[in-house]
């Protein structure tokens, strides 16, 4: 099978959600055969430690976009893939520029993009008069020469993918004429389940904390952010343990990531541990820091209830959504606005985000119902059986062989 060239902001995905998703899409498609190189920042591969990821650059700038070129034409790969994140490339624009100049390089192979997420930054540079700019964005989008988010980024790729319903509902009202284009695969859950006897994966879990396997315990997961609600969960926390007094909270997930990095994710940590000790809640609370995937799957395996107090709400781009229903746990969630469609009341107890007092009516009525957590558990796991790994891949396969057979791509072996 010919190789793929990722094109990935960093690669880290102990620290990135994209990251961890580039991973795991490498190592499916490397299991049906399909051999792939990442193209990223000499920091992020040497971080990796991995031969098959390759620092090209110092950073995403303007400056190192000519030596990103021909670090591409060197992969002699057949298909290049995109990764797009904004904060994954330091919100930098530079890579908006990269498929046109591959173009003008005398690439010919088909550009794969996956957009992560789109339809809420723009550039707004202030050297520019504010109508002058608008009208070039309207303009080019118009013209279907670029688009006003991502530049040059979607209108020279032969195929966009999106993980989400907002973003491929944006791209369509900004560039009807690139709907053709678009293909939707929604994301898988970010740990698989591998404990299936959840008795002893809770035994363990209790033994670790000194907690009673009589206890009922609600689990956070993901990476610990303040735009992920922890304050107002540790608050209405304290409440359901007026109701509740057994009940405990894990908050399982690392703090370093690329959106909070060292002495910020120090600080974050430390403010979450004094809010705990203020609230009197150093028995019924734990944090487990960043853990791997295995030890991830049997705390999820252990737990009772799962909750996820967003921000903004809980949307299918959370792997963590799909994690809690994949080990069988009945979720709490903040809704989104606009609410996505896919997220019903009949898969998750869906309250309205920084409410803190609905947040504790919720984890009570949860924690005193049996019956409604395991028919939400028991909805949210069929639901998300339909997203796994396998079928991601085969969906990519299917991207990559359509182009590949296109009459400008030829590759008969990859399409065999």
């Amino acid at each position: 099978m010919p190789p793929i060239a990722f094109i990935a902001g960093t690669y880290q995905p102990d620290r990135c959600g994209v990251a961890h998703y580039t991973r795991h899409l490498r190592e499916t498609l490397a299991e049906q055969g399909i051999q792939s190189t990442v193209l990223t920042t000499h920091e992020a591969a040497q971080a990796a430690s991995d031969p098959t990821v390759q620092g090209v650059i110092d950073r995403w700038h303007i400056n190192h976009l000519v030596s990103l070129v021909k670090a591409i034409h060197a992969t002699k790969a057949e298909i290049l893939h995109i990764q797009h994140a904004a904060g994954t490339y330091g919100f930098d624009r530079a890579i908006f520029l990269l498929p046109l100049l591959l173009r003008m390089s005398q690439w010919h192979q088909p550009i794969v993009t996956t957009v992560h997420e789109y339809g809420w930054w723009e550039w707004q540079p202030k050297y520019i008069p504010a109508s002058t700019l608008e009208w070039l964005k309207t303009w080019g989008q118009t013209q279907g020469w670029w688009d006003r988010e991502d530049g040059f980024l979607l209108t020279q790729s032969n195929a966009l993918i999106t993980t989400n319903t907002d973003a491929e509902q944006v791209i369509a009202s900004r560039l009807p004429h690139l709907v053709s284009r678009v293909h939707r695969i929604p994301i898988a859950a970010n740990v698989e389940s591998v404990y299936p006897d959840r008795l002893q994966a809770k035994q363990a879990l209790c033994q670790r904390y000194g907690w009673s396997t009589d206890d009922l315990i609600v689990v956070f997961f993901g990476f610990l952010h303040p735009v992920k609600g922890i304050e107002s969960l540790l608050d209405a926390f304290q409440q359901v343990l007026a109701v509740h007094p057994t009940a405990k909270l894990l908050l399982l997930g690392g703090v370093e990531s690329l959106a909070l990095q060292g002495e910020a994710a120090d600080r974050y940590w430390n403010q979450l541990q004094a809010k705990i000790a203020e609230l009197q809640l150093q028995d019924g609370v734990q944090m487990t820091g960043y853990l791997e995937a295995e030890a991830v799957s049997q705390c999820l395996a252990g737990a009772d209830l799962g909750v996820l107090p967003f921000n903004h709400g809980v949307t299918l781009k959370s792997g963590s959504l799909l994690a809690l229903m994949a080990h069988r746990l009945p979720v709490i969630a903040t809704q989104a606005s606009p609410a996505d469609p896919d997220i019903t009341t009949h898969l998750v107890q869906l309250i309205e985000p920084r409410n803190r007092d609905a947040l504790a009516a919720a984890l009570i009525q949860m924690l005193t119902q049996p019956d409604l957590r395991a028919r939400l558990a028991n909805a949210g796991y069929a639901f998300s059986r339909q997203f796994s790994w396998s079928q991601i891949t085969q969906s990519h396969l299917k991207i990559y062989r359509s182009l590949l057979k296109s009459p400008t791509f030829i590759s008969s072996e990859f399409a065999a």
